[in-house]
């Protein structure tokens, strides 16, 4: 029950569940994420700490970035199971097809630059 909950408490944030959607369509670094969502920094990276100890999303070091994607689901069933499921749910949701649209405009390499 412990990974179970752990799953679901990771789902309970609104701006959990917009990073998990975003990576649905590309790998994304924190800057990236920040400027998409208009958060601080720190907040993206606890909310990525919290999405990865539940095996929703995982990280690899890039030279200078560390990008972040969806996780394969091995981790736990019941992140594979939620992972599959959310690829079907809000995607009629105005603020979170906003935020897809906005997708393209964010690079790392501009926002770096700044």
């Amino acid at each position: 029950m412990k990974d179970f909950l752990k799953v679901m408490k990771a789902l309970s944030d609104p701006n959990r569940v917009r990073i998990l959607k975003m990576l649905q369509h590309r790998i994304m670094c924190v800057c990236e994420m920040q400027a998409a969502l208009k958060i601080t920094q720190p907040s993206v990276s606890k909310h990525l700490r919290i999405l990865e100890e539940a095996g929703l999303v995982m990280s690899s070091k890039d030279g200078m970035w560390v990008n972040y994607g969806l996780a394969d689901g091995s981790a736990s069933p019941y992140a594979a199971s939620l992972l599959g499921h959310l690829r079907h749910w809000l995607n009629e949701d105005k603020s979170v097809s906003k935020l897809v649209k906005s997708l393209p405009s964010i690079q790392r390499e501009w926002i770096c630059k700044k």
